[in-house]
């Protein structure tokens, strides 16, 4: 897709992967509808910054409307990054860490898509891009909840590619390994640190995604840092 003129939504803009995509989308001259709970430190003619839980359905509408009102409903690239993570022992997890893991997680992405598939389907071109995690391909100790989101991300995507392919709608989803982000930051015991993959590598592979040829459909791409714990 030639992203020059396009708009786009991406959600969870205000830090990590989310704001380097911003970042990297507006140098390619996308217009940029940010959702997210707060707003980055981002001024830029292109950027327009709407407030939005994705997990409660009322701020996504609400979202969806102050963004079509200002941008058009041609929105073509749509990028689910909003998520986060609870590590804890499976029985002492919290009913409400584990339902809102899925109310952000995966639920989001519905309230998300579903409101923006019927313009796309209309232009007969689209791209979504759905950020899983390398939890959404194997277990992972002390993180059932947040795995069990990411799988269902990929399950639900397959599923979206399968029904959209025809309308000339692309659904790719990323499994990122670790990254610098402040995903760790609520997690005790573990840090963001160097050998993590830079969130600006990442985003650079979702805008790589979106810039494929319109026949050309990449489905899932995994990535991980090289060396997780630095040189022997």
């Amino acid at each position: 897709m030639e992203l020059q003129n396009k708009v786009a939504v991406v959600t969870g803009v205000s830090k990590g992967i989310g704001l380097e995509l911003v970042k990297l989308l507006l140098e390619k001259g996308v217009q940029v509808a940010g959702w997210g709970r707060t707003s980055p430190d981002l001024k830029y003619p292109n950027f327009h910054f709407f407030t939005c839980d994705v997990s409660i359905e009322d701020q996504v509408e609400q979202a969806f409307q102050q963004t079509v009102s200002k941008l058009g409903n041609d929105i073509r690239i749509l990028v689910n990054n909003a998520g986060f993570g609870v590590a804890k022992p499976f029985e002492t997890m919290s009913s409400v860490e584990w339902v809102s893991m899925f109310d952000t997680n995966v639920h989001g992405i519905f309230y998300v898509s579903k409101r923006l598939i019927p313009a796309m389907k209309a232009a007969d071109e689209g791209h979504i891009v759905n950020v899983a995690s390398i939890a959404g391909l194997n277990g992972v100790a002390n993180f059932a909840g947040y795995v069990g989101t990411k799988h269902a991300v990929r399950g639900i995507s397959h599923s979206m590619y399968m029904e959209l392919r025809d309308f000339g709608i692309k659904v790719s989803t990323i499994y990122p390994g670790s990254v610098q982000t402040h995903f760790f930051d609520e997690i005790p015991g573990m840090q963001a640190h160097e050998n993590m993959m830079r969130p600006v590598d990442v985003a650079t592979t979702i805008v790589q995604t979106l810039e494929t040829h319109p026949n050309y459909f990449v489905a899932d791409v995994e990535c991980r840092p090289l060396r997780p714990k630095g040189k022997k």
